[in-house]
């Protein structure tokens, strides 16, 4: 082996409360991780003004702040945390090759995937301007939607989680405006009917998004077009929610893992972090589809550094499982 390649234990790519939690069990075990925090580092928390979902926090807590806290607990066990990404992988023997943009080769007896996804948004200027402000565009009505109540908001989407997101801010907005592209939904029938049966929910057909509107600091308003008639106007609002989806962020395992047909990592064993790989295991949501929270990330990075211990002990008998781990 060249002196060039680095061999470790445990590499965990990836930061936010996934790859930090992973680090910490795994950190605890004895197992020497290694952290990549990736081209985002902490994750899309770091996007977020107020956490006050997460338990154990009772007054709330900013996202970078919480990550920061995450990573100086990693830290404190003994955790390498390092800049950098990771650009190509080569999974097709027991001993996985990574390399670190584009230079650094590392062989890992086990891996954890914590690279999580990326919500999707419009790519309008303005939305993006209030997205980096924290003024008034989120990509999760069930993390932000509290700071909303009793105020107006506008929520772009047509699918069953757009539906279920402006369900959602229903129960705490005063009113909720829900932008559909087409004359139609993209949603299951019984998604569909149960926004258009609730009240405070009104459903703009054929209408885009033209211009995020703001004071400079927070969100005022959204213009929008219809895209028939050419129609144009502005309808009042605190709140922008975009619900068009994610996109995990797992293309450069490809070739390697089964991905489901979003690009999502499946998990080999339900009720694991397993992936078809022996020696992989993936956290977060880079295989969470379904409730994409920063408190559900960091179960399953438990769950990984869990899984990543009992691999290494079954394969070497010298590697005992630490009970510290678990308490």
């Amino acid at each position: 082996m060249s002196d060039t390649i680095e061999r470790i234990k445990c590499l965990i790519i990836g930061s936010g409360p996934a790859g930090y939690t992973a680090a910490i069990y795994a950190a605890r075990a004895n197992m020497a991780p290694v952290l990549y925090q990736g081209e985002q580092p902490g994750g899309q928390l770091t996007t977020t003004n107020d956490v006050e979902n997460f338990p154990g926090y009772p007054d709330g807590i900013t996202g970078p702040e919480m990550m920061i806290q995450l990573q100086k607990q990693a830290e404190r066990f003994g955790t390498d945390i390092r800049h950098g990404w990771v650009t190509k992988v080569d999974f097709s023997s027991d001993l996985h090759k990574i390399w670190i943009n584009e230079e650094k080769e590392i062989h890992a007896d086990t891996i954890i995937i914590s690279t999580g996804a990326s919500a999707k948004y419009l790519g309008l200027p303005s939305e993006q301007k209030y997205l980096k402000l924290g003024g008034g565009v989120s990509a999760c009505a069930v993390c932000d939607g509290f700071f909303y109540r009793n105020q107006e908001t506008v929520i772009v989407g047509a699918g069953d989680s757009a539906c279920e997101e402006a369900h959602y801010l229903s129960k705490l907005c005063k009113k909720v405006t829900m932008l559909v592209r087409r004359d139609e939904f993209r949603a299951s029938k019984i998604m569909a009917q149960r926004v258009k049966n609730t009240e405070n929910i009104e459903i703009l057909y054929n209408t885009e998004t033209d211009e995020v509107l703001g004071d400079g600091q927070v969100v005022t308003g959204v213009r929008v077009k219809n895209n028939i008639s050419g129609d144009v106007h502005e309808i009042p609002a605190t709140g922008f929610f975009v619900a068009i989806g994610h996109k995990p962020n797992t293309d450069i395992f490809k070739d390697y893992l089964n991905l489901d047909e979003t690009g999502y990592i499946i998990n080999e064993v339900p009720g694991t972090s397993k992936t078809n790989v022996e020696g992989v295991f993936v956290s977060g949501d880079a295989a969470d589809h379904v409730y994409r929270q920063a408190i559900t990330a960091a179960g399953t990075g438990c769950m990984a550094a869990l899984d990543a211990e009992r691999y290494l002990a079954a394969k070497d008998a010298s590697f005992e499982v630490s009970t510290s781990t678990y308490n």
